[in-house]
């Protein structure tokens, strides 16, 4: 659960406030990744976010700690993503045409989890596009640890809604991932 940096539910003051809960999630969020974003840790993963963050807190208004932190998720979500296809890039020469005569070795520089980590950034992708309120459930949930509770208070549903929209939301996944 978030801290209680701020009260009645606000959003954190400052940096500093929400510093602790945002290393929490980037944990789990880079535990989530299985291998992580190569070169990536958890003090890393949220420095790169707040440079993100700092050009846009201005224009963005969060409602709750809650909306704060699963905007926060998503920025790390995008981060990760972006070092996997930065990083696969690199390996495949960054755009330089590969010439190779042994084809173990060109097998070999994709790895599976940067494909891993791609196709599940697509398939929730996919997942917005066709039912954003699931996909909105998963980024909360998986990606910012948030309980059924605080994602139904953000989103301003029941904790049962919450669940079966969570189930679903897993099944269609799976589904796409298969």
């Amino acid at each position: 659960m978030p801290p209680t940096d701020a009260p009645d539910d606000q959003p954190p003051a400052s940096w500093e406030a929400a510093y602790p809960e945002l290393k929490k999630i980037a944990r789990a969020r880079l535990h989530a990744a299985q291998h992580g974003a190569p070169g990536l840790n958890t003090t890393a993963l949220v420095h790169e976010s707040f440079l993100r963050l700092t050009g846009r807190l201005e224009a963005l208004h969060f409602d709750s700690r809650g909306h704060f932190y699963a905007y926060a998720a998503r920025v790390m979500r995008s981060v990760i993503v972006d070092l996997v296809r930065e990083h696969a890039a690199d390996r495949r020469g960054g755009g330089a045409a590969l010439l190779t005569l042994d084809t173990v070795v060109a097998n070999g520089l994709a790895s599976p989890e940067d494909a891993e980590a791609l196709r599940v950034n697509e398939a929730l992708n996919a997942l917005a596009t066709v039912e954003p309120r699931l996909a909105q459930v998963v980024e909360m949930r998986y990606f910012a640890g948030m309980t059924d509770a605080e994602i139904a208070d953000v989103l301003g549903l029941t904790d049962r809604t919450v669940r079966r929209d969570w189930d679903k939301a897993r099944l269609l996944l799976r589904t796409m991932l298969d």
